[in-house]
């Protein structure tokens, strides 16, 4: 049978034949990226690859033998399902012309000295910038250019000879260099795992050599690669397997798992090492490795037919039984954007799914839209918050899988592939993807896309997700009628946050995929955008009130994993990244990690942040009746000065629109995204206040009947007939303290303390705990609660008495007084935390009796 792929236009040689059949050659535009794709013509562009030569130099120094020769390897390529090749040396033009004649892209390598000590001298470093420039002159602008290629694997020892900072301004550099020659061309740098921790933000797309022989390693890499390249396109620069050592049949074997598990990670492409196992290099043949998939006559290998069988199925096999998924819209006055979102939806290639769309009593002309749309479900309700909205929504499909969509966000091709193979391979309950914005988005949306506040992923590793948002979110129907669906106390924002946590708390768990993305459109207003901030506040309050062991002291989430996506606003504080690079620079994994910033460090990104400027205010007031409280002035001056340079340095680092093409233009956009990063803080923590979810509310809720006790340490002994765990036994308290209302942290595996009960911002009681075993099951639980002020607390009462006594010593005695009231203000309220917090445990402790 004959394979035909509708996106090369390119008839495909029927599979064990030897030569391919006649094909009608095709080059499309020049490729492009967007998101974690290339595109070229407006259409997918996923590379089925191949590396080709060097070759034994002729006379004349040509490395890719005679014309005529590509033209045999490059027909034959074509027919086999091959739009690509990936040359290490500058290739003469013919090579280019002959590549254009048969469909195939060509990734051309610029070869310059990098395994020597290249950066040593201006002489060196300026000889390769001008010998790159050279070489892309000679190929600007051809139509089978797929990208220029500045570098392959600098080795690990020059790489930490110079360090990576060197090594990666010297690349950017060329990469600016690639650019002004031929602008419209991509760039990319060839990385491989020894120096996988090199930070090249500025290629177009990242480019890694791969060699694993276990499929299980090779895709927890490949996992890996995809958060390191974050939402740029991925691409495999060398894959293989050396039949000489392991066999013909053995690498066919290991080649086909390898393509699958590449294109289902989520990849634009892959290259197959190589061609032919015709080699030349350093001035010699290499006859000892043979990873070809024809051999030096180009008879072609066992592997040759596996390749071309799974370049024929690309990214999925055609034969898996894909499950049924009910994709759910929701909107409330989406008039805007609704209708693209539900045109993207009604050519979805995916096989098995459904659109139900759920109109929450939408007041403008969106119900008129909805109209249109007659081969999709339309539901309509009253206005009962996006909650009602979504639980409608699932109750009404008929798959296996929900995935929500929002109003405003438009899915690639394969999202649902994506989400449908993750699920399929795994046994999440829910799956998520990026959600990026849309390149024709307007400059403020593009603008708003670089500030904080956005709709990140968060990822506790490689696959596993702590959340994923609501934009771009699919979960198993049974879960979702497992946890009674979606809490409809959260109208317009955390619903996500809360169906997130209540499957965790099910021992359900999340998964990812970096391919399963959709177009997302941010708010195009700023006053919609800080609408939109202030929800969020709101939001947060509402989730803290039931979650509140989620929460630290100054009531934010303590997310267990990283946060990824952008916008977030960069710190001052700076963080010290270590590379391991084993002993002797050995190690093949060379990974960089960085120490975690912790909550003093992290307070200056924080929107309480605001209320110590103004705490600082009040403290300089009355300088003007004790001028030595003029004093404050440097440290308010310093408190205001921090938000600013964050927001700067964020606007400073921030991508731009390619709309803004002037320098009033780029200016005016970094403005205003430094102006998004101060406001966004001041507006989320108006909404958060006005929720009530403030520094100084109480984390345990005071009612008459609830009684105080002296924040003294307290033992008690309780004695039990039945024996339980110490874990048994804390997990019942916790639980008892929970249902009064308490917020409670559990100790760390250094601590030597079981929980802390919060009694406010900085005051609690610690909670210990010991068993004695007394035979036949009987048992002595004994507990131990000492109160705890925080040193930050002990720190300000002592500043603001000791500023008292100053004062009423010099005889200022209008200040002693107004610093005095502020002392008993932070004694008495930090007295009543801690005796509120005793009182919430000594009602507690009788749960953990029998």
């Amino acid at each position: 049978m004959t394979i035909v792929d509708s996106r090369s236009k390119v008839s495909i040689a029927p599979i064990g034949s030897a030569e391919p059949v006649a094909f009608r050659p095709r080059i499309g535009g020049r490729p492009y990226v967007r998101g974690k794709f290339l595109y070229a013509d407006q259409q997918k562009l996923y590379l089925r690859g191949v590396t080709y030569g060097p070759f034994r130099p002729d006379a004349l120094g040509c490395e890719y033998h005679s014309p005529a020769q590509v033209k045999r390897d490059f027909r034959q390529m074509a027919g086999r399902g091959i739009n690509a090749v990936r040359v290490y040396t500058m290739p003469p033009s013919w090579l280019l012309d002959a590549a254009a004649q048969y469909g195939i892209y060509v990734m051309v390598g610029l070869p310059w000295e990098q395994h020597v000590t290249f950066l040593d001298s201006p002489r060196s470093r300026d000889g390769i910038e001008r010998r790159v420039r050279d070489m892309v002159r000679g190929c600007a602008g051809h139509p089978a250019l797929l990208c220029y290629v500045i570098g392959n694997e600098i080795p690990a020892p020059i790489v930490r000879w110079y360090g990576r900072g060197r090594i990666e301004r010297f690349l950017h550099r060329l990469y600016q260099a690639v650019k002004q020659e031929d602008p419209a061309a991509l760039v990319s740098y060839v990385n491989y795992p020894t120096t996988e921790y090199l930070q090249l933000p500025f290629v177009d797309f990242h480019c890694f050599n791969v060699y694993l022989e276990d499929r299980s390693r090779l895709e927890a890499y490949l996992r890996r690669l995809h958060n390191l390249v974050g939402d740029k396109p991925l691409v495999m620069g060398e894959v293989g397997l050396d039949s000489l050592r392991h066999g013909p049949e053995k690498q066919a074997q290991v080649l086909e798992w390898q393509i699958r598990s590449i294109f289902a990670s989520g990849c634009a492409g892959m290259f197959v090492f190589s061609w032919t196992d015709e080699w030349h290099r350093g001035g010699v043949d290499i006859d000892d490795w043979c990873f070809g998939l024809t051999d030096r006559q180009r008879q072609p290998k066992p592997a040759l037919e596996t390749v071309q069988r799974a370049y024929g199925q690309v990214p999925f096999p055609d034969d898996l039984d894909w499950p049924r998924i009910s994709v759910v819209v929701c909107t409330y006055n989406g008039s805007r954007t609704i209708a693209q979102t539900l045109d993207s939806l009604e050519y979805l290639p995916y096989p098995n799914y459904e659109v139900i769309v759920v109109n929450d009593g939408s007041t403008d002309h969106t119900p008129r839209l909805l109209e249109r749309y007659r081969q999709f479900q339309i539901l309509n309700t009253e206005n009962f918050g996006l909650s009602h909205a979504r639980n409608v929504g699932w109750k009404a499909a008929r798959g296996s899988i929900v995935a929500y969509l929002d109003d405003d966000a438009c899915p690639d091709p394969h999202w649902l592939h994506y989400l449908a193979w993750t699920f399929m391979t795994s046994n999440h309950v829910g799956v998520g993807g990026p959600n990026l914005p849309p390149e024709d988005d307007p400059r403020t949306a593009h603008c708003v896309a670089c500030s904080p506040g956005g709709p990140n992923h968060v990822l506790l590793s490689d696959e596993v997700a702590e959340h994923i948002p609501g934009c771009n979110m699919a979960i198993r129907r049974k879960a979702l009628e497992y946890i009674g669906g979606f809490d409809e106390q959260f109208r317009i924002a955390g619903d996500d946050v809360d169906v997130c946590w209540r499957l965790q708390e099910r021992d359900g768990t999340l998964g990812f995929h970096p391919a399963a993305l959709v177009w997302h459109r941010r708010r195009h207003q700023v006053n919609g955008y800080l609408r939109q901030q202030k929800n969020y506040g709101r939001a947060e309050a509402l989730l803290e009130l039931k979650w509140p062991q989620k929460y630290n002291a100054m009531g934010h989430v303590t997310w267990g994993g990283r946060v990824y996506g952008t916008g977030m606003t960069k710190p001052l504080a700076l963080r010290r990244w270590r590379i391991y690079h084993g002993v002797w620079c050995s190690e093949p994994f060379q990974s960089m990690y960085a120490n975690p910033m912790g909550l003093y460090r992290s307070l200056p990104l924080m929107p309480e942040w605001y209320l110590l400027i103004v705490l600082l205010m009040l403290v300089a007031a009355p300088g003007v009746l004790w001028r030595p409280l003029l004093l404050a002035l440097p440290l308010l001056i310093l408190a205001m000065g921090i938000p600013l340079l964050q927001a700067s340095l964020s606007a400073l680092h921030a991508p731009l629109p390619k709309s803004s093409t002037t320098w009033r233009q780029r200016l005016c956009d970094r403005a205003l995204i430094a102006w998004l990063h101060l406001a966004q803080p001041v507006v989320r923590l108006f909404g958060r206040l006005q929720q009530g979810l403030s520094p100084w509310r109480l984390p345990i809720k005071f009612t008459p009947t609830r009684r105080l006790a002296v924040p003294l340490p307290q033992k008690h002994a309780l004695w039990s007939e039945q024996w339980r765990s110490l874990q048994d036994r804390l997990a019942s308290l916790e639980l008892a303290l929970h249902r009064l209302g308490a917020r409670t942290v559990r100790g760390g595996p250094y601590d030597r303390w079981d929980l802390f009960v919060k009694g406010g911002l900085f005051s609690g009681v610690r909670v210990l705990m010991t068993i004695e075993e007394h035979g036949q099951g009987k048992q002595l639980v004994r507990l131990r609660a000492v109160p705890r002020m925080s040193p930050f607390m002990r720190l300000l009462i002592g500043g603001f008495t000791g500023l008292t006594i100053v004062a009423a010593w010099f005889g200022s005695f209008g200040t002693a007084i107004i610093l005095g009231a502020i002392t008993a203000l932070l004694l008495s309220r930090t007295f009543f935390d801690c005796a509120l917090a005793c009182g919430c445990y000594r009602q507690a402790i009788r749960p953990i009796q029998d």
